[in-house]
């Protein structure tokens, strides 16, 4: 087809597999409504593809072009602001475009599919009028008059569905009625925002201390100049940084802007919506991975519309299409959740908030009590505008620490135990008193492995590199990488075949079942991966929680941050240094930084809190600055072995995961790869021997892992691209590129 018949064209981005914007012509009768960030379909290879349109134009690249064949959105999906992030994220995360584009755009908002849209019933006529008609039918035509009865209850009108429920009869008597003038019956667009129906009270904004004012009047500033700024809140557990949260977002709606409200775990969400939604009254969506899809599909294109001004969700919620963003918040910045590491692009979205502030000239905030050492370092050396909270508000006091070294109970029981003598009595005590208490124990179920007294090897998953999980209640071995499971367990060992297997280990599941076996009346709740599986069911528990249905929860790091029970006055740490023997620059501070944040949930009331930490090594230098709350000094140590060893902030690292179903043939593709870097990098660059991953084999794929190390991230990425050109794409060998890896060991 030649170029001249079309007088517009537009460069296409592709759903499939090519790296590069295509050109098609447009059609005369979609040229007034095609806009750039409209998905289309187009011909490709004699079939039809979808795509978003990057650019319109007057000239093609290529002298002969097809014609797109379809508008498949009746709007523009991707906005300027977001494309222009999108090419950020495909550069520095080296990542193809179109993968980056169905990580901004949810699946459901890129199927063609409509609104749920029912119908509902209104009064035709006044409230008399139907009275008056109900009383003359009543005796004959009992049908008409039960639906009448319904209607004049109701406030503006009801669903179709709704009613013939309450008047449990057909849709006949609803059609006369309509005919003769009583009713309406209109279609209306159903909202299935995850809000409605849920109860709130309406709340006001609190007097603020003088730490939470000094830190709103800087984030002020930074919103009545339009500029932006990145604000580091650095405030201890219980500090009242929502509080500064809730009244920053305020000073925005009021400028007629939106805001972006990240949180690490759904178990947060419900607390944090339960506060915002009290302050700011049906201006609020909600974006996170347990919606259903219909939900998804409704609140996106809420915010879009820009009937939501406030959004509330997990890390992809960074993408929201906020009209006129003003403010970006990024609660709990130290979070590994925030961080995407299975598929491209692997993003963290505190650095995308922060690209997406400047590109919008927006404001950013990265509370946490434990800063990451990345943000802490950069509001040191002036990058971020630091703000501290030192103070718990509310006249909260700091809860008093204890540590307990387990050996010596081990001694005392004379066999294994995973409560102390203290942590025992301060459950009981508190149990008395009527006070909660939280136990936090990072595995769940019963035993970790399942082990072989004869070979010493645990029952490991077939498909992965990892020892099995037993969960009693379903009498099972599991695989938490993919999901596998034996039932019943082997009794005979698969390696040696020797009858001499023992169970090790301790997670939650047995931690519930051995506090009932030693104070038998105890009200004991769980939350981890295996009691959160159905929709609502974090919601449900945390509420039981909260209005004192038990005494005691016990939970993964679900539990470790952001929730406020202002009834919970011990928290006992259990096995709190299992992740310090892990091989990883980051093992310190993620130990540190999960001890302080659960910590930090006793004593949020008005009684003192009292935290236990129960370990195997109480000298420990990251366990000891945790259990004193002392988080400069923790920063100070850690920061000079950091630039020692050329770390994290003062490198930029990429870690090359390759994966594939042949063990011989990923190392070979990884070290070929890794003697190309070589010659492409600057000599500044550090590269790694390649070496097995943690888990070196997940789901039949074996994995090999390659860290680089440098001044930037860019020269790294320029050579990854240079080098894929040059090998090709062989589908047998996948390489997954990490930048800013979370962890060197996973």
């Amino acid at each position: 087809m030649s170029s001249v018949l079309f007088d517009k064209y537009a460069s296409i981005i592709l759903d499939i597999s090519i790296d590069k914007c295509l050109d098609y012509g447009i059609p005369r009768e979609l040229i007034p409504s095609i806009k750039r960030g409209m998905r289309v379909e187009v011909p490709v290879r004699g079939k039809l593809r979808t795509g978003y349109v990057y650019a319109i134009k007057d000239h093609a690249d290529f002298s002969k072009v097809k014609s797109i064949e379809r508008l498949v959105s009746e709007t523009e999906l991707i906005n300027d602001e977001l494309f222009e992030l999108a090419l950020w994220m495909a550069k520095y995360y080296c990542a193809p475009m179109r993968d980056v584009l169905q990580i901004i755009l949810p699946a459901i908002v890129r199927k063609d599919v409509k609104h749920k849209e029912q119908l509902f019933v209104m009064r035709a006529q006044t409230r008399e009028q139907l009275k008056v008609q109900c009383e003359k039918i009543r005796n004959t035509n009992s049908a008409q008059a039960d639906v009448l009865d319904v209607m004049l209850k109701v406030k503006k009108g009801i669903l179709l569905s709704e009613l013939l429920q309450e008047t449990q009869g057909s849709r006949s008597p609803i059609d006369t009625l309509t005919k003769q003038g009583y009713l309406i019956v209109d279609v209306v667009r159903v909202d299935r925002s995850p809000l409605v129906n849920e109860e709130y009270f309406q709340t006001k904004p609190k007097q603020l201390n003088e730490e939470q004012a000094a830190a709103l009047a800087k984030i002020v500033k930074s919103l009545n100049e339009g500029r932006f700024e990145t604000h580091l809140l650095y405030g201890v557990t219980g500090s009242g940084k929502t509080e500064v949260y809730l009244q920053a977002i305020d000073f925005v709606l009021k400028q007629g802007k939106g805001a972006i409200m990240l949180v690490p775990e759904i178990s947060l969400t419900a607390q944090t919506i339960e506060r915002f939604r009290s302050r700011f009254e049906g201006k609020i969506a909600i974006l996170h991975h347990r919606l259903s899809q219909g939900e998804r599909f409704d609140e996106w294109h809420k915010i879009r519309r820009g009937e939501a001004q406030i959004v509330i969700g997990a890390r992809s919620a960074v993408f929201s299409p906020v009209n006129n963003l003003g403010l970006i918040i990024v609660d709990e910045e130290h979070e590994s959740s925030y961080k995407q590491s299975e598929s491209p692009p692997c993003y963290h979205a505190r650095e995308v908030a922060v690209m997406r502030g400047k590109l919008t000239k927006a404001t950013v905030i990265l509370g946490t009590a434990t800063p990451s050492l990345e943000s802490f370092h950069n509001a040191a050396s002036g990058k971020y505008t630091l703000s501290s909270l030192n103070k718990r508000a509310d006249s909260a006091s700091i809860p008093k620490f204890s540590i307990v070294d387990m050996k010596i109970e081990l001694t005392k029981t004379k066999g294994y135990t995973s409560f102390s003598e203290s942590l025992l009595s301060g459950i009981k005590t508190r149990q008395e008193k009527g006070e909660q208490t939280i136990l936090f124990l990072n595995r769940r179920g019963y035993h970790t492995t399942l082990l072989c007294q004869g070979c010493s090897k645990p029952v490991g998953c077939p498909h992965c590199d990892v020892a099995m999980t037993f969960h009693l209640s379903e009498n099972q071995l599991a695989c938490h990488l993919c999901g596998f499971y034996l039932n019943p367990p082997p009794k005979q060992c698969p390696s040696c075949k020797s009858e001499t297997m023992k169970f090790r280990g301790v997670g939650t599941e047995q931690i519930q079942k051995a506090l009932h076996a030693v104070l038998p009346d105890i009200r004991t709740m769980r939350i981890d991966a295996d009691t959160t599986r159905h929709k609502g069911s974090h919601q449900k528990l945390l509420r039981d929680f909260g209005t004192g249905k038990a005494d005691v929860l016990i939970g993964t790091q679900m539990i470790a941050k952001g929730l406020h029970f202002p009834e919970v006055t011990l928290v006992g740490v259990l096995n709190s240094d299992t992740s310090l023997n892990l091989p990883d620059f980051r093992a310190s501070e993620t130990v540190f930084q999960l001890i302080t944040q659960v910590a930090g949930r006793a004593g949020r009331g008005n009684i003192c809190g009292e935290v236990i930490v129960q370990t195997n090594l109480p000298e420990n230098n990251t366990i000891r600055l945790a259990a004193s709350q002392n988080y400069e000094k923790f920063y100070e140590e850690e920061i000079e072995v950091r630039k020692l060893f050329n770390y994290p902030p003062f490198a930029s690292m990429v870690k090359l995961t390759f994966s594939g179903e042949e063990v011989e043939k990923v190392q070979q593709s990884a070290e070929n790869f890794r003697s190309k870097l070589i010659l492409a990098l600057p000599a500044d660059f550090d590269l790694h021997p390649v070496v097995p991953s943690g888990y070196a084999k997940i789901k039949n794929k074996f994995r090999f892992q390659l860290i680089i190390r440098g001044p930037s991230i860019y020269p790294i990425n320029r050579a990854i691209d240079s080098i894929r050109q040059v090998i090709g794409s062989d589908k047998s060998v996948n390489i997954l590129v990490d930048v800013n890896p979370t962890s060197t060991f996973f």
